[in-house]
């Protein structure tokens, strides 16, 4: 008789410590999602100091053997290369919402194998290609150029209009 009871006494603790991880699993996967929002999404801005206005899923995870930095006087970009477990059309659809968000202007979309989108600010440029990746994953790759003069040149140009 004490040996059935041990033996429900342990089926009990496994199906707590079950139940204990899936609680906690799940809450860990609530944390991740409460900031789902454009405010909450993880931004590129960790790897290229002025690009704090693209903001990607947390599905994206950045691909550093992919991507390069560009930094020099009066340009700053690169080509940063990010890949997930997203559909390409859902991707599509979340960066140009996220982008116009932002204030990017949307100016230019192909679309055949890969998807190709283009958008400006009036001294940035990014083109994004969105295509399928191998096992699965869809793969982002960003191409974008900052003109730090861009913002000098404009205003010198309209000191010469002015004189």
């Amino acid at each position: 008789m004490s040996q059935m009871k041990k033996s429900n006494e342990m089926k009990w603790f496994v199906f707590l410590g079950v139940a204990l991880l899936l609680i906690s699993a799940g809450c860990a996967s609530n944390k991740s999602m409460v900031g789902s929002d454009a405010a909450g999404l993880p931004q590129i801005s960790n790897f290229a100091d002025d690009i704090k206005d693209i903001t990607l899923p947390t599905e994206l995870a950045w691909d550093r053997k992919n991507s390069m930095v560009i930094k020099t006087e009066s340009f700053r970009g690169g080509i940063f290369t990010y890949k997930g477990r997203v559909e390409v059309m859902s991707l599509k659809d979340y960066m140009v919402a996220s982008m116009q968000d932002n204030k990017w202007r949307l100016v230019g979309e192909t679309a055949s194998k890969d998807i190709m989108l283009a958008f400006v600010k009036p001294n940035k440029t990014c083109m994004m290609v969105i295509s399928e990746g191998v096992l699965g994953k869809t793969e982002l790759k960003l191409y974008v150029a900052i003109d730090k003069t861009a913002g000098a040149n404009a205003s010198a140009s309209s000191n010469s209009f002015s004189q």
